[in-house]
């Protein structure tokens, strides 16, 4: 029973909308449709068979009488009297037609209610042979009952058989329906839109793009979430802006005295103990970089379109100089929005980080349905499984598996991901096709 509620809730989730729009229109549209079939069943299989029926049944039976009171063929007076009588009051026109037979069977068609209901009555009330047309003469319905050797012939007005107030029932049942999906569908794309909006802001600023332009609009609940993400955006950009602030103070202050301590110790003799100072104090200073380029991030940069093959090319470029070989193997041209300066610093950490620990390093890029992959390998040492995630903690450092003499604080990988996740992306690791380790971004387009 459980298996079979899963499948059949499965099988609802698959063949409902996805949308909001769409989900609240079938709310609506569901209701109309089912509130229409039910009225249609009621009036077609209800009203209409029944009004049907009993003029059918009015109609056979003067039709039977009729045919038992017709004056005899010698009789020319009293029936052209009895036919303009019954022109008169019943709209009928009679005539006979001497030495004649009938048609061959009458062929109803089953979905049509008025021949089926006429042939049955006619059926129930008229004992001699007898034959319809309902198409021919269109607002007339031609009866023709065998007499003895005549044929008595009827012309019936069609509203005498069946009811004429279907096709104005199914014009105002259709219009109606009409005027209020189209109402329904101004006033939900209306409401729905701010939603929309809202979702778009947010899912931008998750990016690191700007929204200067969106505003709470819709209905209440809609605008006090709007106002909440406001919020939200201006209290994580003033703590951004409050760390980077406060890192740059600390950075600058601490650079003061590292400065004259550069100074005084380059004024003391050359020594070994000198040269240990400066490299500590080097060491210190690049500490301060560090700290300072993670506390930053990618703030004050404008996105702009950036052609992530350029890119690349750049950073190859860059690498070659300095004597590291980087392998680039690129594909077609991919151009997006992004922070090029942030990006090219994430990049440039992995970059970094692989040529320290490994002696080939290889950048693959790849563009999926949704979002582009560069892929950085090495053919390092590479890590525990169960350490990647502990990679990309600030200060983390796995000495005991990679190279110890790298000067550094550990923030290369927790700066890289910081700039991904900016963009929206994220960076993953795992195991390199060179047998290193393999870090791959992932930006969504």
């Amino acid at each position: 029973m459980d298996r079979l509620d899963r499948r059949w809730s499965t099988f609802i989730k698959d063949w409902l909308p996805k949308g909001l729009f769409a989900r609240s229109l079938l709310i609506i549209v569901a209701p109309v449709v089912v509130m229409q079939s039910i009225v249609t069943y009621i009036f077609f299989e209800r009203h209409w068979d029944t009004v049907t029926r009993r003029l059918s049944r009015a109609v056979a039976g003067e039709i039977a009488l009729l045919i038992e009171t017709y004056p005899t063929q010698a009789d020319q007076i009293a029936a052209q009297s009895l036919n303009a009588q019954l022109n008169r009051t019943l709209q009928m026109d009679v005539v006979k037609l001497p030495n004649e037979k009938i048609p061959a069977a009458v062929t109803v068609n089953f979905f049509l209610i008025t021949e089926r209901i006429f042939n049955e009555e006619m059926a129930k009330q008229i004992s001699r042979p007898f034959w319809f047309d309902t198409e021919k003469y269109g607002d007339f319905v031609d009866v023709r009952v065998q007499l003895d050797k005549d044929v008595l012939r009827v012309l019936v007005p069609r509203n005498r058989v069946t009811s004429q107030t279907a096709h104005i029932f199914i014009l105002w049942m259709v219009g109606t329906s009409m005027v209020l999906l189209t109402v329904a569908i101004i006033f939900l794309r209306n409401q729905v839109r701010p939603i929309a909006l809202l979702a778009e802001a947010a899912d931008s600023f998750g990016k690191g793009r700007d929204v200067p332009d969106f505003k709470a609009t819709g209905a209440s609940e809609v605008r006090q979430a709007a106002a909440a993400f406001l919020e939200m955006r201006d209290r994580i950009n003033r703590q951004i802006e409050q760390r980077t602030v406060m890192l740059a103070g600390v950075s600058h202050d601490l650079r003061t005295p590292l400065t004259r301590m550069n100074l005084q110790l380059a004024m003391l003799p050359v020594s070994e103990e000198v040269e240990g100072l400066l490299a500590d104090v080097r060491e210190m200073q690049y500490m301060l970089d560090e700290y300072l380029a993670f506390a930053r991030g990618q703030a004050g940069e404008a996105e702009s379109q950036v052609n992530i093959t350029d890119l690349l090319s750049e950073i190859a470029a860059d690498s070659a100089r300095q004597g590291k070989p980087l392998v680039l193997h690129d594909g077609e041209a991919i151009s997006l929005p992004l922070r090029r300066g942030a990006i090219k610093r994430c990049i440039v950490n992995l970059v970094d980080n692989a040529q320290i620990h490994g002696s080939r390093t290889g950048i693959y890029v790849s563009r999926m349905s949704d979002h582009i992959e560069i892929a950085v390998h090495d053919d390092g040492p590479g890590l525990p499984e169960d350490k990647y995630e502990d990679a990309f903690l600030p200060f983390q450092r796995f000495d005991e598996s990679r190279n110890q003499d790298r000067a550094g604080v550990g923030l290369g990988l927790a700066i890289a991901r910081d700039i991904a996740r900016s963009h929206g992306g994220d960076i993953q690791l795992s195991r390199s096709r060179l047998g290193g380790l393999c870090a791959t971004i992932s930006v969504p387009v």
